[in-house]
C-alpha cells in the first residue's frame, strides 16, 4: 500500500497519525509525508524545523516532501491543491490522511480543503485531530498498541517543540490514545474522521495481525 499523510507545519503529522504511519511502515507499506510549511512563524527558526522533520522522517522511514508555502499563509485555492496533486501523482497514493477541516488554525482548514480537493480520485482518506480541532466526531478508531512510545519518539524529534518551548506535551499525547483506544473499545487508538474508504475485502489489504481497525457502531 502506498500511504501519504499531509500537514500544514512541521510535527503535525505526527501528532494526528504518527502511530498509524508506523503501523504502515512495520507492515511494509510506503509512506511519504507532505509538510506544506516550514513552521517559521513558531518561537523557533525556520531552519531548525526543517531539520527536526527531517529527523522524524528519517526515524520512521519515510519519504518527505515540502509544499513550499509560507506558515499562517497556505493559500485557499488552485496553488495549494496542486501542490498536493503533484504529491499524490508521484507517490501514488492509495490511503491519503490530513487535517480535519474543523480547526480553530486556518493553515489546517486550508490543508484540509485542498487535500480532499486534489484527492478526489483518491478512495480512502481520513483526516486526524489536533490540539486545535473543533467538533471532532471519529468514525474509526486504529488499534495502535505497541506505537505509541515510538509515536513519541517521533514527536521528539521536534525538539523545539517538546524540550524548548514546551508547546508539545507527550503526556497528554499517550493519555489521548488512551482515550481514543477506550472509545474504540481497544487499549491505545488513533481516531479518524472518514471522509471516503472504500474497503476491499477481497485483496486483504486492510488488516495486518499488528494493525486492528475498528468502525465506529460496529462490533
Amino acid at each position: 500500500m502506498r500511504v501519504l499523510a499531509i500537514g500544514a507545519h512541521p510535527d503535525d503529522i505526527e501528532l494526528g497519525c504518527g502511530a498509524a504511519l508506523l503501523a504502515h511502515v512495520a507492515r511494509g507499506d510506503r509512506v511519504a509525508m507532505l509538510v506544506m510549511t516550514p513552521g517559521e512563524q513558531g518561537p523557533q527558526a525556520a531552519q531548525s524545523r526543517v531539520s527536526e522533520q527531517q529527523e522524524a522522517v528519517r526515524r520512521l522511514g519515510a519519504e518527505l516532501f515540502w509544499g513550499g508555502f509560507q506558515d499562517g499563509m497556505v493559500p485557499d485555492g488552485s496553488l495549494s491543491v496542486q501542490a498536493v496533486e503533484s504529491v499524490i501523482a508521484s507517490t501514488r497514493a492509495d490511503i491519503l490522511y490530513t487535517h480535519s477541516p474543523n480547526d480553530t488554525h486556518q493553515d489546517h482548514r486550508t490543508v484540509a480543503a485542498a487535500s480532499l480537493a486534489a484527492a478526489r480520485r483518491v478512495t480512502r482518506v481520513l483526516t486526524y485531530e489536533a490540539p486545535t480541532s473543533r467538533g471532532f466526531v471519529p468514525q474509526m478508531f486504529l488499534d495502535v498498541e505497541g506505537f505509541v512510545e515510538q509515536k513519541l519518539d517521533l514527536i521528539r524529534a521536534h525538539e523545539s517543540q517538546v524540550l524548548k518551548n514546551r508547546l508539545v506535551d507527550l503526556e497528554a499525547v499517550a493519555a489521548q490514545a488512551r482515550y481514543r483506544g477506550f472509545q474504540g473499545r481497544v487499549h491505545y487508538a488513533e481516531a479518524f474522521e472518514i471522509e471516503r474508504f472504500v474497503w476491499d475485502l477481497s485483496a486483504g489489504a486492510i488488516a495486518a495481525p499488528s494493525v486492528e481497525i475498528v468502525f465506529e457502531g460496529v462490533s
